[in-house]
């Protein structure tokens, strides 16, 4: 019998598997889906790889090694993900071992090290210093901790004489948390007896046997036991020694905690428009047939508790459940409102939890000990069974697509999931994405609408205001007065704000006012931001970062001036304006720590804050009654991008952040401050008309001949010298162009936006087309081109459907 295994060699990658031979010892237990490890190129070394296929006999050109060790007694991936990972990596141009290893918790991706192993024991009779290392063993570890580096020609020359050998080491980091729990061995009379003849001055022994006598015959962690009785481990150790209970290691799961326990919660009454949607969804569920739903509810018109009410009505039918939302900072209320309806029964999965908790999380669902599954992008990859159905929220979010290898979307894996299970599709948002809409227009989606809010509350009253005209009415270019009178009303009033700006940090960089330096990252080509709480000078690439200087390094001039504002500097200047008022900050730099998002977020639903103060990721999906006024401060950062998506992403922004105001009983207002007032994305935003925007932005992309009417591709090539980077784009442009179908457009090479990130330099080329099967046999012929390219240094990326144009 024979093995088909995908291995974990970065420089080598391929996705055609290589075959090993199975030995007896493992005849009966390897099956698809396992990890093992295998003897991989001409010095054998040990490697990870995924058993993909099992047959009868090898090619006769091959020459197959013995697989070594089998890592898990049972698959870590199931047919339909192994089938999955296939379409992933063909349809992404990426290589399979990647996609195996993104659909598995990072904690399971194996760990290599490097020893030295003794061959011939008399070869170092003459060399003491050497002989010494291996004194009490036959391998050492080979890194500086064992081995004396001076000492690494000496052994180069000993592994040429074959006395010593390099070999590596496979090491498997998921590790199994376990708990000491305890059982009762003896009958309830014994214990009786053994109470009735303790002195009275045995608390803690009286104690620890009323818990025997009336405990089940079962083990519980000690730790509970010790807890509810007022006991202490020496009392437990003692008992064990007389023989009244036993102890061992039992599993535990490391389940992810919120700050504040879950509220139970029944299923809410729906309203008309609400009623028609979940039944065409439920009746779908209910035929197992696949379908996708496009669900475009306007904010707070009620999208959730249709999620929540069709996930119960697939539980019901046997059915599990998926629901993604886009980033972390949506994942605490999710999970508190999921977990609300279904308990325990729900599994989170994201990249906010630690290595341990996501590998439980992971284990429970691959056990089929929960049935729904709450997590952002990675959770795509849940090893669910019997899915009935798939929920992405805010499917317009540009986090549902993967940036790094392999650069796959949500929810074209989702569409693939749903098509393998026969299950149903919601795709849900207030601003859908202009590619959903239009294949909801064209009828391959099905479109339902939400026009009103589900509480009949009216959505909030917008204010545009002309920050030029602002300015010059003496107003800085942070706060209008307009505003400002308002937040000083709203929290007259004690109702509470939020405040958007899109941009983290203190300012956006500083210049000398006398010789114009700016100071700029030594990796990347942008200027350093200024986080003034730790004095650093910091590039949001690459994490580089120094201290705030206090002259200039060019001219040493004092006249060191910082400009732009981030929010930082806005939570400072509330501070100042408006003492009284508390603010809570929330960007990437407050929300690090494990936890953090729920703390802040708790803590503002419970009015100890009365401004909410953070970038986009307070834009979407929070749900406080007693907010009643958004103000954005900036509505023109995002328009600015170099991007074709700049004004459908402006738009979808300023509408999901006018959607946090007014959702209770009180009215809401928005105030947008914008250099751009007349923009359509911004006047269609104030109004809140999707349709129109839509009409609008469908007729530019028709125009410029982009998505929805045409696919994109983009093509990144990065070295670390300028002209090699440049070399490999026209030498790629110019094979393509004999390649490509006629109708298809070429846009490029061309450098990057920053041309320089993380000390590479960037070209890149953007292809769009609308059927090229030519084109498509080119890229993959590309992608494997591309690992001899990356001998000479040379890094192609290929991006289907990009999301970020930098």
């Amino acid at each position: 019998m024979y093995a088909r295994v995908i291995v974990d060699v970065p420089t080598m990658q391929t996705n055609q598997p290589y075959t090993y031979q199975i030995p007896s010892l493992f005849s009966e237990v390897l099956v698809r889906g396992m990890r093992v490890v295998v003897p991989f190129g001409k010095g054998n070394r040990l490697v990870q790889g995924f058993v993909t296929e099992i047959v009868d006999e090898a090619e006769k050109s091959d020459k197959s090694k013995d697989i070594m060790q089998i890592v898990e007694l049972e698959p870590v991936l199931n047919d339909e993900l192994l089938q999955l990972a296939i379409w992933v990596a063909n349809y992404n141009f990426a290589f399979r071992i990647s996609v195996l290893q993104t659909m598995l918790p990072n904690v399971m991706r194996a760990k290599y090290s490097k020893v030295l192993r003794l061959v011939e024991p008399d070869g170092l009779d003459d060399l003491p210093e050497i002989k010494a290392l291996f004194i009490d063993r036959d391998e050492v570890p080979f890194d500086t901790d064992n081995v004396d580096m001076a000492l690494v020609p000496t052994l180069l020359k000993l592994q040429k004489q074959r006395v010593l050998e390099i070999g590596y080491v496979v090491k498997n980091r998921a590790k199994v948390k376990k708990i000491n729990a305890l059982k009762p061995i003896k009958s309830v009379e014994f214990y009786e007896k053994q109470r009735s003849q303790l002195r009275p001055s045995a608390v803690k022994q009286a104690r620890l046997l009323s818990y025997l006598i009336q405990s089940p015959r079962l083990f519980v962690p000690v730790k509970e036991v010790i807890k509810s009785y007022k006991l202490d481990y020496a009392s437990v150790k003692q008992a064990e020694s007389k023989g009244w209970l036993i102890q061992k290691p039992l599993e535990s799961y490391r389940i992810p905690k919120l700050s504040t326990p879950v509220n139970k919660t029944q299923p809410l009454t729906l309203n008309a428009e609400q009623q028609e949607a979940y039944t065409n969804i439920a009746n779908n569920i209910s035929q197992n047939d696949t379908k996708t739903f496009l669900l475009e509810g306007v904010t707070g018109s009620g999208k959730t508790e249709i999620y929540l009410q069709t996930i119960a009505k697939a539980l019901t039918v046997g059915q599990t459940a998926l629901m993604l939302v886009p980033e972390i900072t949506l994942t605490p209320q999710m999970v508190r409102r999921v977990k609300g309806r279904f308990g325990d029964d729900v599994a989170v999965m994201h990249s906010g939890l630690s290595d341990g908790e996501r590998y439980d999380e992971w284990r429970r669902v691959q056990r089929s000990e929960v049935h729904v599954v709450v997590g952002a992008r990675s959770a795509v990859f849940a090893p669910l069974k019997n899915i009935g159905l798939i929920i992405i929220d805010e499917e317009h979010e540009s986090s549902y697509k993967q940036d790094e290898n392999p650069r796959y979307h949500a929810r074209d894996v989702a569409q693939w999931r749903a098509k393998y299970h026969h299950a149903t599709l919601v795709l849900g948002s207030a601003t859908p994405s202009l590619e959903s809409r239009a294949r909801a227009q064209k009828g391959v989606y099905q479109l339902l609408t939400l026009n009103h809010r589900a509480t009949n509350s009216t959505l909030p009253e917008t204010h545009v205001i002309d920050m030029r005209e602002a300015i010059k009415q003496g107003g800085d270019d942070v706060f209008s007065p307009q505003l400002l009178a308002a937040v000083k009303d709203r929290l007259a009033k004690k109702e509470q704000i939020v405040l958007m700006l899109n941009r983290r940090g203190y300012a956006n960089f500083l210049v000398c006012r006398e010789c114009g330096y700016t100071p700029r990252c030594v990796n990347c080509d942008v200027a350093l931001t200024v986080h003034k709480d730790i004095s650093r000078l910091v590039c949001h690439y690459c994490g580089y970062s120094e201290t705030i200087p206090t002259k200039c390094k060019n001219c040493g001039s004092t006249r060191i001036r910082q400009f732009g504002t981030g929010t930082q500097k806005v939570a400072e200047q509330l501070q100042q304006q408006i003492p009284q008022a508390r603010v809570l900050r929330m960007d990437v730099d407050t929300t690090r720590k494990k936890g953090s998002v729920d703390r802040l977020l708790t803590a503002f639903g419970n009015h100890e804050a009365d401004i909410l103060l953070g970038t986009q990721m307070i834009a979407k999906g929070l749900d406080f009654a007693n907010v009643t006024l958004v103000g954005v401060l900036n509505a023109d950062t995002t328009l600015s991008l170099p991007d074709f998506r700049a004004s459908e992403r402006t738009f979808q922004l300023l509408t999901q952040v006018s959607g946090r105001a007014g959702r209770g009983d009180k009215a809401g207002n928005v105030i947008m401050q914008t250099f751009n007032p007349d923009h359509y994305a911004i006047q269609f935003a104030r109004q809140q008309d999707y349709e129109a925007f839509y009409h609008q932005e469908m007729t530019f992309r028709h125009a410029w001949r982009y998505t929805p009417y045409y696919f994109t591709i983009q093509i990144k090539f990065a070295h670390e010298k300028v002209d090699e980077s440049a070399k490999a784009a026209y030498e790629v442009a110019n094979w393509l162009k004999d390649i490509v179908d006629n109708e298809t457009i070429m846009l490029g090479p061309a450098t990057g936006t920053i041309p320089r990130i993380k000390n590479k330099y960037y070209y890149r080329l953007v292809i769009k087309y609308r059927h090229d099967d030519k084109l498509m046999q080119a890229l993959a012929s590309l992608m494997q081109k591309g690992q001899q390219l990356q001998k000479k240094g040379v890094t192609i990326m290929i991006d289907r459907e990009p999301i970020n144009f930098m």
